[in-house]
C-alpha cells in the first residue's frame, strides 16, 4: 500500500512516497516541521484533529511536534522535505 525512497541528509531528509489509494499513515509526529508537496492523487490529512484534503500541486505545512495521520484517497505521490536538526 505504501512504498518509499529516501535521501538522507546531514540536516534534511527528502522523500519520495507512493500511496495507493485507501492507504493510512497511524496518527504520528515529527520533532522538526515538515512540507509535503503533493506531486499526484489527494491524501487527507488530519492535523491536530482538524481535515485537510490536498491535491496534485499543493503544498502543506505540517509544524513541528503537530500530531497528523493522512489517508490517500487516490492512488497519490507525495515529496516531503523534513529538516533532521
Amino acid at each position: 500500500m505504501v512504498s518509499r525512497k529516501v535521501i538522507a541528509g546531514a540536516e534534511s531528509t527528502l522523500v519520495q512516497t507512493y500511496f495507493k489509494k485507501g492507504a493510512i499513515v497511524p496518527l504520528h509526529s515529527h520533532e522538526h516541521e515538515q512540507v509535503v508537496y503533493v506531486l499526484q492523487g489527494a491524501v487527507r490529512v488530519r492535523i491536530e484533529g482538524d481535515d485537510v484534503t490536498v491535491r496534485e500541486g499543493e503544498v502543506l505545512l505540517i509544524p513541528g511536534g503537530a500530531a497528523h495521520q493522512a489517508e490517500a484517497i487516490d492512488d497519490t505521490f507525495v515529496l516531503t522535505i523534513d529538516r533532521t536538526l
